[in-house]
């Protein structure tokens, strides 16, 4: 049987039968992987924006997304490390918004002002990529495991799934199972354990090189990373696909490529 996902390339159509010998299991990333986290981020960045920020020009909105998504200081990475807390993280990184764009700062008061009509812009603006219920469809039909894997709460990412059309990808490991996220490789380990599969027969595939590709890696699974075109973070995370390839990380720059970037890997 030959399966071709919608938007697929010609390459990237294979027999899904294929797939059932490569891995037993894939692991997505949830933001930015499944979910178009960005786009939905944007909508409620230009909401808080236009509060805000409200002598900022709506042409400078991808500005403010850009800084908040590349968090140059590290605010998220912190919370999944369990350094910070939730709120704390979220403060800081508005707080760099406003400094960096000329508004006031958040106080404990204000935060919650802010916050509020940008989480609720925020869930609001939830979408699943196109190429997201295809992939999940054809790997399922192939009869490999599938799950989630985010360093998000395990509630909210379960709540994003069902609300996009993915209740059927279950969140297995979020940053409040162990306390911490990745690119801690217990958090692999322990997604691969719920699922059910062999780290070594388990493709982790997300959007972050480092933090999802080449931590998979190190944690002993196939690290692939979703390369998708004009949506990367910046910041300093390193997103070079040669050097992401030399390291052995598989690259793919959509979903549908995933079944036939997975059958040579064995």
């Amino acid at each position: 049987m030959r399966v071709d996902p919608a938007g697929a390339t010609a390459d990237a159509v294979v027999d899904a039968a294929a797939l059932a010998g490569t891995v037993d299991g894939v692991l997505f990333d949830v933001d930015d992987t499944l979910v178009d986290t960005r786009a939905a981020f944007a909508a409620a960045i230009a909401a808080a924006s236009r509060v805000w920020l409200p002598h900022l020009p709506a042409d400078r909105y991808d500005e403010v997304l850009a800084l908040w998504r590349a968090d140059p200081d590290g605010h998220y990475r912190a919370y999944t490390r369990g350094e910070v807390d939730f709120d704390a993280q979220r403060m800081a990184r508005a707080n760099e918004l406003q400094a960096a764009f000329g508004g006031e700062l958040l106080d404990d008061a204000t935060y919650v002002d802010w916050n509020a009509v940008f989480w609720g812009t925020f869930e609001q603006s939830w979408t699943a990529f196109d190429d997201s219920r295809p992939v999940v469809d054809e790997l399922v039909a192939a009869g490999v495991a599938v799950g989630s894997l985010s360093n998000a709460r395990v509630e909210l990412q379960t709540r994003k799934l069902a609300a996009v059309g993915l209740p059927d990808v279950p969140l297995l490991v979020g940053v409040d199972t162990l306390g911490f996220g990745k690119p801690d490789p217990r958090v692999f380990a322990e997604a691969c354990r719920r699922l059910g599969t062999d780290p070594a027969r388990t493709a982790y595939v997300g959007d972050e090189l480092d933090v999802d590709a080449r931590a998979a890696l190190a944690a002993g699974l196939v690290g692939v990373w979703l390369d998708r075109p004009g949506t990367r973070r910046g910041g300093p995370h390193p997103e070079d696909p040669s050097a992401a390839r030399a390291s052995g990380v598989v690259v793919v720059h959509g979903l549908a490529e995933l079944p036939a970037v997975l059958a040579p890997t064995r």
